[in-house]
């Protein structure tokens, strides 16, 4: 494992949402950024296997039910090759999909959309505007090991702000976690 934070020159500010259109290991359906449009999108760059994301499974899933109704759409993306760690795989994403509750868990085989967002860690969350702009790229919250506990959930005061059309100051905090396994 190799531990990584967010690239604070993924993306600028403002800038638009690189397209993508990928398996939905949810339901098998494919799903593009196009879906969504008029709606916020949040973006979290993740995987099965990643002990950083693992303890996060639960927040990323109430945010994802919390925000639904509030034009904000969750989208979890695996670029992880499963040649690297089989548990990566979309068989094994829907399984843990099924089990968390997730509505969209994407599978990037091409890893190019991981290369376009300037994703390199697990997790890596970014968040746009209705107008697929880019307003925040950084941590879900504050707890930066495995083991810690969350005392500022940094994802959530966005998504809040987000919606209350609040500025959001602070647009970018580094995540850190396991590095996406590129083929």
């Amino acid at each position: 494992m190799s531990l990584l934070k967010s690239d604070p020159d993924a993306m600028e500010r403002g800038a638009s949402a690189p397209d993508f259109s990928l398996l939905n290991t949810v339901d098998g359906s494919t799903v593009s950024l196009s879906d969504f449009s008029g709606k916020a999108v949040c973006v979290i760059f993740m995987c099965n296997h990643c002990p950083f994301v693992i303890p996060k499974f639960e927040e990323i899933a109430q945010l994802q039910n919390d925000f639904a109704s509030k034009e904000v759409v969750v989208i979890g993306i695996s670029s992880n090759s499963p040649e690297i760690v089989a548990d990566d795989g979309p068989e094994q994403m829907k399984q843990v999909a099924g089990e968390q509750g997730f509505t969209h868990y994407l599978f990037d085989e091409s890893q190019e959309v991981a290369r376009a967002y300037g994703a390199v860690c697990t997790p890596d969350p970014f968040v746009f505007d209705k107008q697929h702009k880019l307003v925040f790229h950084g941590r879900i919250n504050d707890a930066m090991s495995p083991d810690s506990v969350a005392t500022t959930h940094d994802l959530r005061e966005v998504l809040d702000k987000l919606v209350a059309n609040e500025p959001i100051e602070e647009w970018f905090e580094p995540s850190q976690g396991c590095s996406i396994k590129w083929k």
